[in-house]
């Protein structure tokens, strides 16, 4: 970062970082979560290619940042809860460990994110396979296209995945 723009972005947050915080207070009602949020947005405006000189309304900036992360926050706990109350109602003698629940949720929380940037046809008929145990010609009929098109989402879908696992794992 040039130090022009270390000056651009020590003036945006000085400016700015009282009023988003009391802002994201407003709207989440824990002070914790907004000050995670509140930080993580002024991280993502210092790692953006933006050039911060050339933002004209900045506080609809930060809230646009602000927002997209609150909603990936909320997704998250949300993905939790589900996994969460799907444990809860599972016997007993197939409950995982504390490890396994934290590498589950992991990979679930990954799975969620990777799903997001496929198009949702390709999203419905991994999930239809993946969770409803749908073959081919039954995920065709559902949404409508040949099995071979089902044949190409499933591709789309779990190499998109099997790319986020591995820079996931890549140090």
């Amino acid at each position: 970062m040039s130090p022009a723009s270390s000056t651009t972005l020590a003036a945006l947050f000085r400016d700015h970082h009282r009023w988003l915080l009391a802002r994201l207070c407003r709207q989440m009602r824990c002070r914790w979560d907004a000050e995670d949020i509140t930080a993580e947005t002024f991280t993502q405006v210092a790692a953006s290619r933006t050039p911060l000189a050339s933002i004209d309304e900045p506080r609809a900036f930060l809230t646009t940042i602000a927002k997209r992360l609150l909603f990936h926050l909320r997704r998250r706990r949300d993905l939790e809860h589900a996994w969460l109350e799907q444990l809860r109602h599972s016997p007993e003698a197939f409950s995982p460990s504390p490890e396994e629940r934290a590498l589950l949720l992991e990979t679930v929380l990954l799975v969620d994110r990777s799903m997001q940037s496929l198009p949702a046809p390709a999203r419905a008929a991994f999930l239809y396979s993946q969770l409803d145990g749908m073959g081919h010609e039954q995920i065709a009929q559902q949404l409508g296209v040949s099995v071979r098109t089902v044949g190409r989402y499933l591709r789309q879908a779990w190499t998109c995945c099997l790319q986020d696992l591995q820079t996931a794992n890549d140090p």
